[in-house]
């Protein structure tokens, strides 16, 4: 069981640490999920957080959705630091943060599509330990760590595992939305490898990742993401089998340019193309 006061000085967390979490944070994640459908759908005050022209919504739903998360996982998790969206950095007595996307695709959200979710990740200094992404519209639960990818959905469980056979001229691409890259060259990358796939489609948010591991898309490339964007996701990719990394082959725990692929030989594909 993990000790709050013994986390001071842990090298790191076990793996039974690991799933004790991941089970506590599949409840709490679940909870919050009926926070979030209270407001779907339904007539909602929107503000803009950006003063620069661009528009990124929040709305109360992200609030609560976050409060609730840092009051369950904060009682019982004291030690643990945490990192959200809407209120920042609270930190912990270890170097173990949970990290909260209270509504990722909030614009999904407010218009009424179901491509939104709710991300909680758990992190170790640079490492990504487990990742959670539940769906309350579908009631969906993707989650994953060294112990494997899961969905749970409608009482039942079953492993995931992204597509090991395709290589980039088969390959579905999704890309929330080509306004998301931060510069000409950036989108320029991301054009060449999307001229190379079978498909391209826009939308999806923290959903198309999760239809990676799923087996149902093939390629996410994305851009000027926040580390609460991608790291939850991160552990779900990997123990489905696909990669994750930004533009130079590293693990994106800081955001930014994200490549995520169904497997390794996909991965290699597109990283010569950037």
């Amino acid at each position: 069981m993990i000790k709050g006061n013994e986390l001071h000085n842990a090298a790191g967390l076990s793996q039974q640490d690991v799933i004790e979490a991941l089970a506590f944070a599949q409840q709490a994640i679940q909870l919050a999920g009926k926070i979030a459908l209270g407001y779907f759908r339904q007539p909602l005050a929107v503000e803009n957080k950006l003063e620069d022209g661009r528009f990124d919504p929040v709305t109360c739903a992200d609030r609560e959705v976050e409060i609730f998360l840092r009051q369950e996982l904060g009682s019982r998790f004291p030690d643990f630091g945490i990192i959200g969206e809407e209120s920042g950095i609270t930190p912990g007595h270890s170097n173990i943060n949970w990290v909260i996307d209270p509504i990722d695709g909030t614009k999904a959200f407010i218009s009424g599509f179901p491509t939104w979710g709710i991300l909680l990740g758990l992190q170790q200094g640079e490492k990504a330990l487990a990742g959670l992404m539940h769906q309350p519209t579908t009631g969906e639960l993707f989650y994953g760590s060294a112990a494997g990818a899961f969905l749970r959905h409608h009482g039942q469980t079953k492993a995931m595992q992204s597509r090991q056979d395709v290589r980039l001229a088969e390959a579905l691409l999704y890309c929330t939305h080509d306004s998301m890259f931060a510069n000409e060259a950036n989108l320029g990358a991301f054009r060449r490898v999307a001229a190379r796939t079978r498909l391209q489609r826009f939308g999806g948010d923290c959903y198309s990742y999760c239809m990676l591991a799923l087996g149902q898309v093939d390629l996410v490339i994305e851009d000027t993401l926040q580390p609460y964007d991608i790291v939850p996701l991160i552990p779900i990719i990997e123990a489905a089998g696909g990669v994750v990394t930004d533009a130079q082959g590293c693990t994106p725990v800081t955001g930014g340019f994200v490549v995520a692929a169904a497997n390794r030989q996909l991965h290699e594909q597109v990283l010569a193309l950037l």
